[in-house]
């Protein structure tokens, strides 16, 4: 029996996160185990469903969807989140993505796409629907993936010296966490060795004002 992928739909819209569980609960690889209404909701029940992926609604009243990936990825940095959205303007799509979101799907896309963007994400690759895929073209093609603040914090701690776990203590985090932050830092920046990450982090001005020699 395949393995399912465990899935929780966020969206203040009742029948929009019920449309969508709908359609999830057609795939027999797929189980909801919840549709919550705030970003706060799912933060406070992130620990006891342990999602694989998270359909994020990006506009939510009290803790949006950005502020809330950002929290979630600090916990359980394994989680994959899919922003949900009616814009596809580059800004929405780069902001989000700079968050931490794997993927950026629209809310009229047709149902299979939805399916096809858990699969992708899951798989480890970032997926962009079609219509934002297009709006973001201009920024892709002008450099590398943002690196979030947390991946930010982690880069300048690790390109001073520090190890996986000096960094977790600094920063109160686990030693699992830095290394998972660690990893993303390197695939988007596309480098494989701790002095290559400090010689980006010189090259770009990380270090400026730390009081560390160049």
């Amino acid at each position: 029996m395949t393995s399912q992928t465990r899935v929780v739909v966020v969206d203040d819209h009742p029948l929009v996160a019920e449309g969508i569980e709908a359609i999830l609960e057609s795939y027999d690889d797929i189980q909801v185990l919840a549709t919550l209404s705030s970003g706060q909701q799912m933060i406070d029940r992130l620990d006891d469903l342990a999602p694989d992926v998270i359909l994020m609604d990006l506009n939510m009243p009290g803790l949006n969807g950005l502020s809330a990936t950002e929290m979630i990825l600090e916990r359980r940095p394994q989680t994959r989140v899919l922003m949900l959205s009616m814009h596809d303007t580059p800004e929405y799509i780069s902001t989000a993505l700079g968050h931490g979101a794997m993927g950026y799907v629209l809310k009229d896309v047709p149902t299979e796409e939805i399916k096809r963007a858990i699969d992708t994400v899951m798989g480890g690759e970032r997926y962009l629907c079609t219509g934002a895929e297009g709006a973001l073209a201009p920024i892709l093609a002008g450099g590398r993936e943002q690196l979030t603040n947390r991946e930010q914090t982690i880069l300048l701690q690790l390109a001073q010296g520090r190890s996986n776990k000096e960094v977790a203590l600094v920063l109160d985090i686990s030693v699992r966490t830095v290394e998972t932050h660690r990893k993303n830092i390197k695939r988007k920046l596309g480098i494989s060795s701790t002095a290559g990450l400090t010689r980006y982090a010189l090259e770009h001005g990380v270090l400026q004002g730390t009081g560390v020699n160049s």
